[in-house]
């Protein structure tokens, strides 16, 4: 299914109308949204240990039992009510991840849950990646993340929405930096021509 704004905004209004069916399309619409944002907010150090598949599920979840409260009509209030309920989702995920890891391992460091969060958790400043990352826009973005290749679409990820230099991300894959300004170049071009033919 195509979605274009018009169609989303019908989707929303459907949605809060009761069509269960119209919700589903709209979260499957965001989905790789909402994948990005969890693993921004979880960040490289717990990626492998937590995973953002089930916390966009539990959102998904969330979204259906509170979509009658939600009473915006645009798409980027939908998806400023959406992020509200994803980021708190994330924050309950790590705390209960780093409550869970201090129960089961005598850490040499313990860190409290608070800090724990605040030290993955992105900064509530807003930075370029963070302005890119909110609204509409942001879902069209990732929905055309997501269609680029894997490796293609980290390089992308590390370089534009965490900020690493090309050093950093050829240190993390154990490529050249000639090789990720490749993978980079043709992400980009990739992201380009899919966000082009998404206005045709």
């Amino acid at each position: 299914m195509t979605t274009t704004t018009t169609s989303v905004r019908t989707l929303i209004s459907r949605a809060r109308d009761g069509d269960r069916d119209a919700l589903g399309y709209l979260l499957e619409h965001h989905r790789p949204y909402l994948k990005l944002l969890a693993r921004r907010m979880i960040g490289e150090r717990l990626e492998s240990r937590l995973d953002e598949s089930d916390i966009v599920q539990q959102t998904c979840l969330s979204v259906f039992g509170r979509i009658e409260g939600f009473d915006g009509d645009e798409p980027d209030q939908f998806v400023a009510w959406l992020r509200t309920i994803h980021e708190h989702n994330v924050r309950n995920a790590l705390r209960d991840h780093v409550s869970t890891q201090k129960r089961t391992v005598n850490r040499e460091q313990a860190l409290g849950a608070d800090g724990a969060v605040r030290e993955v958790a992105p900064a509530q400043q807003s930075s370029p990646s963070q302005r890119l990352m909110q609204g509409e826009r942001a879902v069209r973005l990732a929905a055309a993340l997501q269609k680029l290749a894997p490796d293609q679409r980290e390089a992308v990820r590390l370089r534009y929405l965490e900020g690493w230099s090309l050093a950093e991300i050829s240190e993390h894959t154990g490529r050249t930096k000639h090789s990720i300004a490749g993978l980079i170049k043709r992400g980009l071009s990739g992201l380009r021509i899919e966000l082009r033919d998404e206005h045709h």
